[in-house]
């Protein structure tokens, strides 16, 4: 019988995948990963035909709220949608944009009177520096708090730091970075304001060395905000394979030959146990480009999630569509990369 813990070596690894199988274990991966691609792609055509559609449905014209505060006649306010477009038929208008989408034309944004693609690429940088530095510190904090709250579970530490993170995780994100922002970027009572918290740099910034740790002053309240709401992922992920892993028979084997209990968690229990949590990081990859929409809304971060809120509130159609397709098409590539990334690493799940 083949146990995870032979698993873990490579020949055993290839042995367990090729079993009663005389092909080359490299063609059903790449059959797995041509289905999981094809299934993306068809996910993807369905985003664009939706979001067309989604974003249609709500209310307000667009001409008349980027005409607030002017004095612009009807002929006027015409004259402004035919140069958008919206004078068309909605299924002129459905072509036109998915003919665009096809040339990666993701049209002009009608309240900056730019390209899209041109806004989303200054806006995508501070969103990976934020959104990137968040995944990194809560994937590191969930693994190692999961690692040892899995080990022992059961123990002070497993039920301190499992309630703790299902506390976090449960409170809304828009109240947890309202509350940090009062209490560290105001300041309350004897509680002083210490950490900026409005944008991505101060109004005079220095430069070198000294822009850095500006910048990186002005990212601990939001930075904060999304590692405190999404760890607890990692940790209860992490934690529930660990347990499962101990009570398997090749850790009672591995401790019965004298392996020290560092040990046998260290070479054997924890990589077998890490690859739900990989597949789990490759999903929030996705999520990455799109950033925190409500993080970085509180914070006014300047990043993809600030610039979908500002869409929405025109209402902008072109920007709407642009950054939601390309966050949601973020999500699916993941999605799918995460799918084939399981499918390799996991000889079970090869010769299933």
């Amino acid at each position: 019988m083949t146990t995870p813990l032979e698993t873990t070596e490579p020949g055993a690894a290839q042995a367990a995948a090729g079993a009663g199988d005389e092909r080359p274990a490299w063609r059903g991966t790449l059959r797995y990963a041509l289905a999981k691609a094809g299934g993306a792609l068809f996910s993807i055509a369905m985003v664009i035909v939706g979001t067309f559609f989604l974003f249609r449905l709500l209310p307000g014209d667009p001409v008349r709220n980027m005409a607030q505060g002017r004095n612009m006649t009807p002929a006027q306010l015409d004259l402004e949608r035919h140069r958008l477009g919206l004078d068309k038929s909605l299924i002129q208008q459905f072509f036109d944009f998915v003919g665009d989408t096809l040339r990666l034309d993701l049209g002009m944004s009608y309240e900056y009177k730019r390209p899209v693609l041109d806004l989303i690429g200054e806006r995508l940088g501070p969103t990976l520096l934020l959104a990137g530095t968040g995944l990194v510190i809560a994937v590191s904090l969930g693994i190692w708090q999961g690692t040892r709250a899995g080990w022992r579970h059961g123990s002070r530490f497993d039920r301190f730091s499992t309630a703790t993170s299902l506390l976090l995780w449960s409170v809304p994100t828009f109240w947890l970075g309202l509350l940090l922002m009062m209490v560290f970027g105001v300041g309350v009572g004897p509680i002083p304001g210490i950490f900026p918290f409005r944008g991505i740099e101060s109004v005079d910034a220095p430069d070198g060395f000294a822009y850095v740790l500006d910048v990186a002053s002005h990212m601990v309240l939001p930075c904060l905000t999304l590692v405190a709401v999404v760890y607890a992922q990692y940790l209860l992920v992490m934690r529930s394979s660990l347990v499962e892993e101990i009570s398997q028979d090749y850790v009672t084997v591995a401790r019965a030959k004298g392996l020290r209990d560092d040990e046998v968690r260290r070479r054997h229990a924890v990589p077998n146990a890490l690859l739900p949590t990989v597949t789990l990081v490759f999903m929030r990859i996705g999520f990455v480009v799109g950033g925190a929409v409500t993080v970085e809304t509180i914070y006014t971060w300047p990043g993809l999630g600030q610039l979908f809120y500002e869409a929405v509130s025109v209402p902008d159609f072109t920007l709407m569509q642009g950054t939601f397709m390309l966050i949601t098409v973020a999500v699916i590539v993941m999605n799918t990369l995460a799918d084939v990334a399981y499918h390799i690493l996991d000889p079970r799940v090869r010769s299933a």
